[in-house]
């Protein structure tokens, strides 16, 4: 009998999606690394091991069979099987200590000062168990086409499959991703492009720090939108101190408002971060005329691009381009599925060369895997039809908590032409950190606006609510305990 030191590595769950097997062998690792069977002792004999689990003895003998093939164990004849020394020292990290005793100090060798203190717009870990999750930029799981998904990654990891991503893909992408790309994905924002004009990426994020990368130094003067997206400040900041922000009203950035001497611009007129206003085609004419005259770089982040219910997506800047000054980034994540991390750059050939060599010195390449299960979602209609019922839930969405806004006097907000947020202003007595804290207490999951802002002198009364990722019958109750805490607080 195994004793209760012992049974506390063995609890098998049937209801898990892995295997019995799998359990059985993660258990034998932890007990391994943990000490608690020691280099050249037995392991159980099968038949003790498998009537204690109560699992079959094929199950166990098959788990020690995978362990000594992978180098953990040995099988010694007519003995049983035995944990060898290399592996306890490599797992249990047995050996001679390198510490000295005067340790240096790290971060006094940092080039890229400090990461840690730029903004960070995480959620509390927490944040899903809440029951009025208004977050941003995440996805609710009811309207992720789960079957779907299945079936495609199922596809993928065929044998014929395998063989086709299985190796690196320094130089290239997924040919079949990059034809859903070019025939089903850009033209919709009205883009042409060749397969060289393509690049893959972790994202819309690592897309824009490619940019940064290839595009900005300590002289380079950036323009962003302010407020505006956080994060993109921050990557920014890591390669320049020259960042002048770019005030926004309700046609978008405000081109007049530009620094002439700025090289690059970084903006999101499909639906603005954070504020959700379209830019409108006046305003992205003039700003087209304004990066042709100046010779200004156009990041255009077009995230949510074709999320608009009240009207018809207007055309992305970079198919409105005339004289080539518009790089465009695009993602899967936010439309489908936040954790997936796959998006994409559009720009001439010879700077997405030059993009795709630095991408293999950060990461080689995407995971080819995920790219080709994305390429049969796409091809196979799921994407397209995702996408419609993503829109025709977030208009049931932005209608309810419309409504509540307009009927409110303590509410107001931006006007926007659908996408998946709100930008709304309460009474300004009221720190919407502190509303959103005490909102967490109640279940209630938002985001107060202070980091979206540039200057530290900001006003403290903005809330960007999302409502991609609640639950529809939640909105109402949500919305209430939200203005019952602003009428409490001014109380």
């Amino acid at each position: 009998m195994m004793n209760e030191m012992w049974q506390q590595f063995f609890s098998l769950r049937r209801d898990k999606p892995r295997t019995l097997q799998l359990q059985i062998r993660q258990h034998l690792i932890d007990a391994i690394s943990n000490g608690l069977i020691r280099p050249n002792e037995p392991l159980p004999a099968s038949r003790a091991l498998a009537k204690e689990l109560n699992v079959a003895r094929n199950t166990i003998i098959a788990a020690y069979k995978e362990l000594e093939f992978d180098g953990y164990i040995n099988a010694q004849e007519r003995r049983g099987y035995f944990v060898n020394e290399i592996t306890y020292e490599q797992l249990s990290g047995a050996g001679p200590s390198n510490t000295t005793e005067v340790e240096p100090n790290w971060l006094d060798r940092l080039i890229t000062k400090n990461p840690s203190t730029k903004v960070n717009i995480a959620y509390p870990a927490d944040w899903k168990k809440q029951p009025y999750t208004f977050t941003v930029g995440q996805l609710d799981s009811s309207l992720i086409p789960f079957y779907e998904w299945r079936e495609v990654v199922r596809h993928s990891s065929t044998v014929p499959e395998i063989k086709k991503w299985n190796n690196d893909h320094v130089d290239t992408d997924d040919p079949t991703l990059v034809k859903q790309i070019q025939s089903k994905v850009l033209p919709k924002r009205g883009i042409w492009a060749n397969k060289n004009q393509i690049l893959i990426t972790a994202g819309s994020q690592n897309a824009i720090y490619i940019l940064a990368s290839l595009l900005v130094n300590q002289d380079t003067k950036v323009g962003i939108e302010d407020p505006g997206y956080p994060d993109v400040r921050s990557i920014l900041s890591l390669k320049t101190g020259k960042i002048e922000p770019i005030a926004v009203d309700k046609e978008g950035v405000i081109v007049d408002n530009i620094d002439p001497s700025c090289d690059l611009i970084y903006t999101t007129p499909s639906h603005q971060y954070p504020t959700g206003v379209t830019m409108s085609m006046d305003r992205r004419k003039q700003l087209l005329e304004h990066a042709h005259e100046n010779n200004v770089v156009i990041i255009e982040d077009d995230y949510e691009a074709e999320i608009n219910f009240l009207e018809k997506p207007h055309p992305s800047l970079k198919s409105l381009d005339e004289h080539n000054n518009v790089i465009y980034v695009g993602s899967f994540s936010k439309a489908f599925a936040p954790g997936l991390r796959l998006g994409y750059l559009v720009a001439p050939e010879g700077f997405i060369t030059e993009a795709r060599a630095l991408r293999r010195l950060m990461m080689r390449h995407v995971p080819a895997n995920n790219q080709r299960s994305v390429s049969l979602f796409i091809a196979l209609g799921h994407y397209h039809n995702m996408f419609a019922k993503i829109q025709k839930t977030n208009k049931e969405r932005w209608n309810l908590i419309n409504e509540k806004i307009k009927n409110e006097p303590l509410l107001s907000c931006t006007p926007t032409l659908g996408g998946s947020t709100f930008w709304i202003k309460i009474p300004e007595s009221i720190d919407s950190k502190l509303l959103c804290k005490e909102l967490f207490k109640k279940g209630v999951v938002l985001r107060p606006g202070h980091a979206s802002f540039f200057s530290s002198n900001h006003p403290k009364n903005y809330l960007h609510l999302g409502y991609s990722a609640i639950n529809t019958g939640k909105i109402n109750r949500g919305m209430g305990l939200l203005i019952n805490q602003i009428k409490l607080m001014l109380a």
